[in-house]
């Protein structure tokens, strides 16, 4: 089962304030930790929702809207990407996390759709498409 572990925005990271040298040794030795047990396969910070944009699409449409954005509780500020082999393995490794911020945090954990969760509307063609992409980002042109 694949996971996307979504960090969750707090006041400090949308002024953009760093993290400690300590917070980046300890988020350095969690993730460390992951890649030995063959759970983390990506993952990064986000910088503030200022430095970011918003596209809406409505039909033929598009809207570009700038940031920041509001309702900072509802903001990513960082996330992993994990192979986990259910959900409770994923929980156990997310609360071994050190906090991710100053003050009080939020890690969100979201399993991510598999190809055969597609059912019916997956077609033989549509599955080569996508198969097609997954080997290109694995480098297996």
């Amino acid at each position: 089962m694949r996971v996307a572990v979504f960090v969750k925005a707090t006041e400090d990271s949308e002024k953009g304030v760093m993290p400690s040298t300590e917070l980046l040794e300890a988020m350095g030795k969690f993730n460390q930790e992951l890649v030995e047990a063959g759970i983390m396969t990506g993952g990064d910070g986000l910088k503030p929702s200022s430095q970011g944009k918003r596209i809406m699409f409505d039909g033929p449409s598009r809207l570009v809207i700038d940031g920041p954005f509001a309702e900072t509780k509802e903001l990513v500020a960082g996330f992993w990407l994990w192979t986990v082999k259910d959900m409770d393995e994923a929980i156990t490794w997310a609360k071994r996390c050190p906090n991710p911020m100053p003050g009080p945090s939020e890690l969100e954990i979201r399993p991510i759709y598999e190809m055969d969760d597609f059912g019916e509307a997956l077609t033989p063609e549509v599955a080569a498409i996508h198969a097609d992409t997954r080997n290109r980002l694995a480098g297996e042109d």
